[in-house]
């Protein structure tokens, strides 16, 4: 897997030279530590019970659609900082990069306050009672009402890796999650002369860790830009900035808000099968993760790739590093998803010694072979597209297919069909293909060109544009 320019050699201060490989392995880390956090929580609570899994799991739903939110300012900052760095203009990358953590800060502070007013209100509109909800309502009490600390970490370090600094990312996350798993360890079940807090502790863990990543991820962010963010930078509201960063950014946010509130609806429906419908939800949820993992991180490093060719003016080679990727992505997705199809049972049994949960998971892990590699589409060609400026097709072709097919196709093969917890996972299989064939239509046909937010640097005499 190659890019289109020289591996990076950049240091502290400048942007680097762009290699797709050396820009994704470490966002494959990254991301890979970010799941195992998660992974962490669910382990260690099923230690505690399946109820405090359960209670998490649906208050974490509600925490990813508010970071999705969230995530408006920092995705489209990072794809009008790439296009700016594409177009060398560093100067003006800067500005917009100031802005974009002001916006996000007052952002993450109304969403915190949201969750501290409103957040029992959610929980009990998910049909959750007794101990599940109590748990839940602990949880979303302590995460949500801090989750302006995760807006600034989105945005930060999506700025990191625009800048091409990837590795150094990783290592922030990688010290973020060794903080959390030792907090997790004293707090869940009071080790260390800590008291033992359950859900409680798990939720306080989650948000020292973030608390720690903000402080090191705004001193990296110096460190590694070209040209550094001034004060003023910080309080100035240029409409101009302001509104290519929500061009992209709102439809990039709607698009994820809608699945994310989709499978809302889904977990929704299995609220009404059973706590061990419940439960198996979750720790399948968290098993089939890592099948995509390589195609997420794959995906980010792309539309870095693609955000800066563009600004660059070099369309053609974002086209044919778009086909590259998605190849490379279908046969690792596939490779490592018939892996854990072979060991389902095993892999399972890591997280519940409840023969039924088991089976259940196991089941569901079996239609991952049909869903990922529709999944994979998406993941690449919506980056990509978004990367050159095309977004609103991702929002339009999400809620047609998300909304209007697979919402109503889950209902029917859940309880019509009697699927149960299976025809969820099958729905979504459907709508990840309708969304992927219809992105690989949208790229093919490069309706994307053109839609550039700066316009390409003029080469110096003798020398071509590089990215």
């Amino acid at each position: 897997m190659t890019g289109t320019a020289e591996a990076p050699a950049g240091r502290p201060g400048r942007s680097k030279d762009l290699n797709l490989f050396w820009l994704t392995w470490p966002i494959f880390l990254e991301i890979s530590l970010f799941m195992m956090m998660g992974s962490a929580d669910t382990l260690m609570l099923s230690a505690v019970s399946d109820d405090a899994v359960s209670a998490v799991g649906v208050a974490n739903q509600f925490v990813f659609i508010a970071i999705l939110i969230m995530e408006v300012v920092a995705n489209g900052a990072a794809i009008v900082v790439a296009q700016y760095l594409g177009a060398r203009r560093p100067e003006e990358a800067a500005k917009i990069a100031g802005l974009a953590i002001t916006l996000n800060l007052g952002l993450g502070l109304a969403v915190s306050a949201a969750f501290l007013g409103f957040g029992d209100s959610l929980l009990r509109a998910a049909n959750l009672h007794g101990a599940v909800l109590a748990d839940a309502q602990t949880y979303l009490g302590i995460v949500g009402g801090w989750l302006v600390l995760q807006a600034l970490i989105n945005t930060m370090a999506g700025l990191v890796r625009t800048y091409g600094f990837t590795r150094e990312s990783m290592f922030v996350t990688l010290g973020m999650n060794v903080l959390h798993v030792a907090l997790n360890y004293a707090l869940i079940f009071g080790h260390w002369g800590a008291p033992e807090l359950g859900v409680a502790g798990a939720a306080i863990s989650t948000v020292i860790s973030r608390g720690a990543a903000v402080l090191v991820f705004f001193w990296l962010l110096y460190r590694v830009m070209e040209v550094r963010i001034r004060l003023r930078d910080y309080v100035t509201m240029s409409k101009a900035y302001l509104s290519s960063i929500l061009k992209l950014g709102v439809p990039s946010g709607l698009e994820q808000v809608t699945y994310h509130a989709c499978q809302s609806v889904f977990l929704y429906y299995v609220t009404f099968l059973g706590a061990a419908e419940l439960a198996s939800r979750q720790y399948a949820t968290n098993i089939t993760a890592y099948i995509f993992l390589f195609c997420a991180a794959l995906g980010m490093g792309t539309a870095i790739v693609v955000g800066r060719l563009v600004g660059a003016g070099r369309q053609e080679d974002a086209y044919g590093r778009v086909w590259r990727s998605l190849k490379w992505g279908l046969a690792v997705t596939m490779l490592v998803c018939a892996v854990v199809v072979a060991f389902r049972g095993s892999i399972a049994g890591l997280f519940t010694d409840d023969a039924a949960i088991v089976a259940l998971v196991s089941q569901v892990i079996l239609v991952s072979l049909l869903l990922e590699p529709g999944r994979c589409f998406n993941l690449i060609l919506i980056n990509a597209l978004r990367a050159a400026g095309d977004a609103k097709i991702t929002v339009y072709m999400g809620f047609v297919s998300m909304v209007g097919i697979s919402l109503p196709l889950g209902y029917y093969l859940t309880f019509e069909a009697g699927l149960g917890l299976v025809g969820v996972f099958l729905a979504i299989a459907a709508d990840e293909w309708i969304r992927g064939i219809a992105m690989w239509f949208r790229w093919r046909s490069r309706a994307w060109e053109g839609k550039a937010l700066v316009a390409p640097p003029v080469p110096e005499a003798g020398q071509a544009a590089t990215v």
